[in-house]
C-alpha cells in the first residue's frame, strides 16, 4: 500500500499556545480556563501532577520533586508562550522563582505563570494596597499565603479560612459558602479587595455579584492566573473573564 500524499500546516495555536500543570486532585481550574479561553486559535494543553489526597507542607514538597516530569508531559512539539503551574499554595511554599526554574528545565516556554504571582500582579494593577484573604487551607498553609502578600507590600487586615485539608472536599465547597466568607473578610478594617485563594475553589460565577455587593475588586486564583497568562502571552484579554480585573492591564 502506498502512502497517500499530504501537506503539513501550522499549529492549532495560531494566535497563542498555553500550557498548564494542574494538580491531579483539582476539578475546577481546567473547566474555568476552557470557559474563559474560547478563541479557537488559542491552544490550551494540560498536564497533571501527582498531588496527594491532602494539601499540607509534605504533599507540596512532593510536588516540587514531581513538577519537572509533569511539565515534560506537555506536547513536546508545541511552542509555548506561557506555561502555568496551577497551585497557589504550592507556589507559595516552593517559591515562584523555583517553580519557573523547574518548569523550564523540561519544557521550552517564554514565560512561566502561577496563581500567586498572578494575584499579586492583579492587586497592583487594580491599585489595591490592603487585601482580605479567603482560603480553604489549614492554618499552616493559610499563614504562608498571608505572609506572601505581606512580603509583597500588601496590608492583610483579615483572613478567613475553611480549615480543609482534603482536596476532594475543597472542590465541593459551595460557592455560596465562599461568597459568605468573602463578605465576612471584606468587613476587615481598611480592606480594599478580596482574594479567593486556591485553584480548586469554584469562584468564577460569584465574582461579578460579589464585586457589586461589596463595592470592591474580588480576585480569585483562577481568574488572576488566566488574566496574567493572557498578559504574558501578549494576547487580547478574554472577554469571558469576570470581574474588574479583566478590564485592567498590568501596570509598569
Amino acid at each position: 500500500m502506498s502512502a497517500f500524499p499530504y501537506v503539513l500546516t501550522g499549529p492549532i495555536g495560531s494566535r497563542s499556545t498555553l500550557g498548564m500543570v494542574v494538580l491531579q486532585t483539582d476539578e475546577t481550574i481546567e473547566h474555568d480556563f476552557r470557559r474563559i479561553f474560547v478563541d479557537p486559535d488559542l491552544a490550551l494543553y494540560i498536564s497533571r501532577i501527582p498531588s496527594g489526597d491532602t494539601l499540607n507542607p509534605d504533599s507540596i514538597a512532593d510536588m516540587e520533586i514531581a513538577l519537572p516530569h509533569a511539565a515534560s508531559l506537555l506536547p513536546p512539539a508545541a511552542t509555548f508562550d506561557v506555561v502555568g503551574y496551577a497551585c497557589t499554595s504550592g507556589t507559595t511554599l516552593i517559591g515562584a522563582d523555583r517553580v519557573a526554574e523547574l518548569v523550564q528545565s523540561t519544557v521550552e516556554t517564554r514565560n512561566v505563570a502561577n496563581p500567586l504571582t498572578a494575584a499579586l500582579s492583579a492587586m497592583k494593577a487594580l491599585n489595591v494596597g490592603s487585601v482580605g484573604l479567603v482560603t480553604p487551607y489549614i492554618d499552616v498553609v493559610a499563614q504562608q499565603i498571608r505572609t506572601a502578600f505581606e512580603g509583597a507590600g500588601f496590608n492583610v487586615p483579615s483572613t478567613v479560612s475553611f480549615g480543609e485539608e482534603v482536596e476532594a472536599r475543597v472542590a465541593r465547597i459551595d460557592p455560596m459558602s465562599i461568597a459568605e466568607a468573602a463578605t465576612e473578610v471584606a468587613r476587615g478594617p481598611g480592606v480594599e479587595a478580596v482574594f479567593l485563594s486556591c485553584t480548586n475553589l469554584r469562584t468564577l460565577d460569584i465574582i461579578d455579584d460579589l464585586e457589586q455587593k461589596l463595592g470592591m475588586p474580588v480576585v480569585s486564583s483562577n481568574q488572576a492566573m488566566a488574566w496574567h497568562m493572557a498578559q504574558l502571552a501578549d494576547i487580547p484579554t478574554p472577554k469571558n473573564g469576570p470581574g474588574r480585573l479583566f478590564q485592567t492591564s498590568i501596570k509598569g
